[in-house]
């Protein structure tokens, strides 16, 4: 049996091309703390992933890709 972690979960989604947010994170993967699996996969799993502020209507988070 091959178990999933959600930290799996947005490693793939990184690496296929596509950038993610807390709100994607939670509504695709159940991943209520995406700053949490990127942080690992930073300073663990040595992915380059660039951060992005977005700010829309008064609100501000975080948009995470990977960088080449």
């Amino acid at each position: 049996m091959i178990i999933t972690t959600q930290r799996d979960l947005v490693q793939r989604h990184l690496e296929s091309g596509r950038s993610i947010t807390p709100l994607e994170a939670l509504r695709l993967y159940g991943c209520f703390r995406l700053s949490a699996c990127i942080w690992t996969l930073k300073h663990k799993h040595g992915m380059n992933i660039e951060t992005t502020m977005i700010e829309e209507d008064g609100k501000r988070f975080a948009e995470y890709s990977l960088v080449d």
